[in-house]
């Protein structure tokens, strides 16, 4: 095992450490099944399910199942919530589960299709051939899912039951505002690209024309209105789900999201008029009015 492995290898373990932190916090208002913490239990499943799919991809040098497995990781979670706990299902249990399960199964065959065209994710091409690096990958996605969902499993197995009252009402509308963002601007690039017409260009129309990345800008949305439909049962120390619209912001705005693909695009078009003109009028993320 080279260095490099190695500080994979430390940051896999990190990894699950913070997770069992997150689920420990987690478990202390959470109803039990049998003697374990239902929190607890979705965590380590949302790793479990990541681990197992590793094998048959290593096996076969591929990862075009990664992002499918994500959104299978979020479906079976979160049904696994309702399936277990069936006293708490309340007005705001319900809407956890709505719209957990609109989100992972949009963005599931929204990914699976896309990968299926291109054929690759290139992103893996280094990763793959190392045990250790591509375990990683699949270790992350397992703390992606735990940090993201982290609001909806707290609610859905908290102990604490309330009326879903304005919180309920004023999240619920913002994750429908995000989620709407976020379908019509993947549809408007998708529809983009199709058009030969546009090959080699960038798309500065429909939602694209008022912010660069319109479809992130949707997604940290909806999950802040996932974040304030949470608020009235949350308690002690399961107050560290204002993590999850933390992290998707951080993750989206600092990490892999937006910074990667500015950068694709100024290598592409930079110095082009119309795009050095496009990137100084538009917002990288807020939408302009």
């Amino acid at each position: 095992m080279n260095e490099t492995e190695k500080k994979y290898l430390i940051a896999s373990t990190v990894e699950v450490l913070i997770a069992a932190g997150i689920a420990f916090a987690g478990s202390l208002y959470s109803v039990k099944i049998g003697n374990l913490p239902l929190f607890g239990v979705l965590v380590g499943w949302a790793f479990l399910v990541n681990w197992i799919a590793f094998i048959p991809a290593y096996k076969n040098q591929t990862e075009k199942f990664f992002d499918l497995t994500g959104s299978i990781t979020y479906i079976t979670t979160i049904l696994l919530a309702f399936f277990l706990n069936p006293e708490a299902r309340d007005a705001r249990f319900f809407l956890m589960l709505a719209v957990v399960l609109a989100w992972a199964f949009r963005l599931g065959t929204f990914l699976f299709s896309r990968i299926q065209k291109d054929g690759k994710d290139g992103r893996f091409d280094d990763i793959k051939p190392s045990f250790v690096r591509f375990f990683h990958v699949w270790t992350l996605q397992g703390l992606w899912v735990t940090f993201t969902v982290l609001a909806a499993l707290m609610a859905m197995t908290s102990t604490t039951h309330k009326p879903l009252g304005i919180w309920g009402l004023v999240g619920g509308l913002l994750w429908l505002f995000g989620f709407a963002i976020e379908v019509v601007a993947d549809n408007q690039k998708s529809a983009f690209r199709k058009d030969p017409a546009n090959k080699g260009k960038f798309i500065n129309t429909g939602l694209w024309s008022r912010s660069r990345h319109p479809n992130y800008f949707g997604e940290i949305t909806l999950w802040i209105g996932v974040m304030l439909i949470a608020i009235p049962v949350l308690q002690s120390w399961q107050w560290i789900a204002i993590i999850s619209p933390i992290f998707v912001t951080l993750l989206l705005t600092r990490v892999s999201g937006v910074p990667m693909l500015e950068k694709r695009a100024d290598e592409k078009w930079g110095g082009q008029e119309d795009y050095e003109v496009y990137k100084k009028n538009t917002p990288v993320l807020i939408p302009k009015l």
